[in-house]
């Protein structure tokens, strides 16, 4: 598909209440790449627009909470349908928006379908239990009631695009399937890194709403650059939960507003992680160079700007140290200077690395290949004694793009402290062989506390989409420690247990009767 048949299919405008509203004339969608504007205007949302999309939600949240797990199911898996319909083209636009490969494109769309195909699946045959305790009329001194715990959706959901997964993290993204499926409407807010991509996902979406006879507000886009339109969203007293991916700057302060409305909401917030990896002193001896460069490749997956990307390395000072970073710098030597997701992204990047650079006690241990474009950002790694690396904040602070810091350590009281020490972190990685772990079994156990996922010998980078996985982790890897953005148990953050106390049978939620096989009864 060409550009011109790109163009001619964007209208620019927000989707509101199943319809295309607004003045394309706010705003240009962005090629990272040639460093220069596309062709495309688009609506720049106000509180005017944002109130529209949201009492749109509000109108559909009394219908759509009251179809059926089997018809949400059915509307999840052809908004799947509908996006894998038109990939080519949502594939060619995201590519000029973004500069992601074709082939990493690709496979995100897969995720974003996959993702939606498994809320899906969970809906037509759910694995959780639902409780439920019989009355005991002859009980003394007084009866037992008849008790049943169940769950309603919370309402209309905020969720905000996220600059570095257009698809996954984004429009139909994880966050909107695990409302949707928990019978909560949507309003998004389209990040403005890749609104022409946000917009044709949309429309497949609408598609969908059409198919399934849907509400029509059960699905919203709002495009907005500017801040005033998030930050109405968020305010708004309609809107009962809000998720969000994006740096710690900018969820913070969406997170204190969701917290100070007069009636406070949940804010689930990825904000960032430097995932670190630990490698253990006899797997470096045995395998210092393939460590080196699975290190270098993981941290170069799409330039550094993965949440997971692998941003600290901590080892012991040793003989096998010295191979492995002779391995690391050759590596990193052959690693290519690149365009980010935007510019203001590369130039934050800039910014960040030349004043850590700065900062005594940190030494360069290797670069990429020097930039050949003002936009384009170096890979660069930095090593420091540990010491130095706590005493200085800024350098514990995640620098997103192609960036590390190794951290030298003499003994392994010193890695227990730089753990104690560390923030809560999304993933953290153990390198290690058998009697390593047997060895550091105590450092493994500090570390599950500081971390979501815990990963042994395996590179962080990627995220299963599946019923096991836990995409969260402590403060300020995401704003709630009980929640994940992937995986089944996503759905749960829009929810809210409910107790039906002596209700009748015949009134009863379909989940909490007796033919329901995952109810236990007490």
């Amino acid at each position: 598909m060409t550009q011109q048949d790109n163009t001619t299919s964007l209208c620019g405008q927000h989707f509101i209440g199943g319809q295309w509203i607004g003045k394309a004339d706010g705003f240009t969608s962005f090629n990272p790449v040639e460093n220069t504007p596309l062709p495309w205007l688009f609506a720049e949302a106000a509180e005017q627009e944002v109130n529209q999309a949201v009492n749109a939600a509000q109108s559909a949240f009394s219908a759509y909470r009251q179809t059926t797990a089997m018809q949400k199911s059915e509307f999840l898996d052809e908004i799947a349908k509908q996006i894998m319909a038109d990939v080519d083209s949502i594939i060619a636009i995201a590519h000029q928006e973004t500069g992601l490969p074709f082939a990493r494109l690709q496979g995100e769309t897969a995720r974003t379908c996959n993702q939606l195909k498994m809320f899906a699946s969970y809906l037509r045959a759910p694995t959780d239990a639902r409780y439920a305790d019989k009355a005991d009329p002859d009980r003394m001194p007084l009866p037992k009631a008849d008790s049943r715990l169940g769950y309603l959706p919370l309402g209309a959901v905020a969720v905000f695009g996220a600059s570095n997964f257009p698809l996954a993290f984004s429009t139909a993204g994880g966050d909107t399937a695990s409302a949707l499926a928990a019978g909560c409407p949507v309003v998004v807010k389209g990040h403005p890194a890749h609104p022409a991509t946000s917009e044709l996902v949309t429309k497949a979406i609408a598609r969908a709403i059409n198919a399934c006879n849907m509400p029509t507000g059960v699905f919203n886009l709002v495009q907005a650059s500017q801040a005033t339109g998030a930050i109405a969203l968020v305010r708004h007293p309609d809107i009962k939960a809000v998720g969000f991916t994006g740096s710690l700057k900018v969820g913070r302060i969406l997170a204190d507003i969701c917290a100070t409305r007069p009636l406070p909401i949940p804010f689930y917030g990825e904000l960032g992680s430097i995932n670190p990896q630990f490698i253990l002193p006899t797997l470096m001896v045995e395998s210092a160079e393939s460590l080196a460069r699975s290190q270098v490749l993981s941290m170069m997956m799409g330039h550094g700007q993965f949440c997971t990307s692998p941003g600290l390395i901590v080892v012991l000072k040793d003989a096998a140290l010295k191979r492995y970073l002779a391995s690391f710098s050759d590596e990193m030597a052959a690693q290519d200077a690149a365009p980010m997701l935007t510019p203001g992204i590369a130039a934050t990047y800039q910014k960040m690395t030349q004043a850590l650079m700065a900062i005594k006690g940190v030494n360069v241990l290797a670069q990429g290949k020097a930039a050949t474009a003002s936009h384009h950002t170096r890979p660069l790694a930095l090593t420091v004694s540990v010491s130095d690396y706590l005493a200085n904040q800024a350098l514990q602070t995640e620098v997103f793009g192609p960036f590390a810091i190794l951290v030298q350590c003499e003994t392994i009281e010193e890695i227990d402290y730089l753990v104690h020490m560390l923030d809560g972190q999304l993933t953290a990685s153990i390198h290690g062989l058998e009697k390593d772990l047997k060895d550091y079994s105590q450092l493994i156990d500090n570390l599950s506390y500081k971390v979501g996922r815990l990963i042994f010998n395996q590179m962080p980078t990627g995220v299963e989409v599946c019923y096991s996985m836990n995409h969260g982790g402590p403060y300020p890897a995401s704003t709630d420690v009980r929640s994940t953005s992937v995986g089944i148990e996503a759905m749960k953050r829009f929810v809210r247990p409910i107790c039906y106390q002596n209700m009748p049978l015949s009134q009863l939620p379909r989940d909490l009767r007796p033919e329901n096989p995952q109810l236990m009864t007490f």
